[in-house]
């Protein structure tokens, strides 16, 4: 293959290595979450209680493992964010050094009818690339509001650079976004590899 001129980070995180969180590892996590969402500045919103937590596919990045997660609160809130750790070689001693960063909104799923996915995002990294250009290395979970999808993928200037399988109506990005001028589309694909929906993490002003 010839050189390219879009050289930037491609496909470095880990694909998933474990099932959605259950039973004492959910548990872990979701102390672990709810404590971040304690700390969260709630702007005067009184957020209710948290419900259920949905846990989103595990990837692997720069040594650290993200656990992505979103709930609704009683009082019509949503709450996101993740839990991440390292792990020791082999994973012989456990998770440990846990860290949890969590958000909430009050747009929904359901008052965006237009939506076709539902994404969460959060910046947790940079890479530098030629001549000074940095790209911002951004976690990205969600859902799918169409039926029939089966893969997710991040691109960015039409270049993919990660994807994930749907797992349980949920899915899971790592990847180079914000660079040279460029940003992220996910963008959802049927089994047959056709393309599904295609949503921008960015809303233009005036939408």
């Amino acid at each position: 293959m010839p050189p390219t001129d879009r050289f930037v980070i491609s496909y470095a995180a880990e694909p998933p290595q474990d099932s959605l969180p259950y039973g004492r590892w959910a548990d872990t996590l979701r102390a672990q979450f709810l404590a971040a969402v304690a700390e969260v500045d709630t702007e005067g919103e009184e957020l209710g209680e948290a419900g259920e937590i949905k846990w989103f596919p595990d990837r692997t990045y720069g040594g650290r493992t993200y656990v992505p997660a979103v709930a609704r609160t009683s009082e019509g809130f949503e709450l996101f964010g993740f839990v991440s750790f390292s792990e020791a070689a082999g994973g012989a001693a456990g998770p440990s050094d846990f860290r949890a960063v969590a958000d909430f909104t009050a747009e929904v799923a359901e008052s965006n009818p237009d939506w076709k996915l539902d994404l969460n995002d959060e910046v947790i990294g940079s890479w530098r690339g030629e001549n000074g250009n940095q790209a911002e290395i951004t976690l990205v979970w969600g859902v799918p509001l169409v039926p029939g999808g089966s893969t997710v993928t991040a691109e960015l200037a039409d270049l993919a650079v990660d994807q994930c399988a749907v797992v349980d109506e949920r899915f899971t990005l790592i990847a180079a976004d914000n660079y040279r001028g460029d940003y992220i589309e996910v963008k959802l694909w049927g089994r047959r590899g056709e393309p599904l929906a295609a949503e921008s993490l960015y809303v233009e002003d005036g939408e």
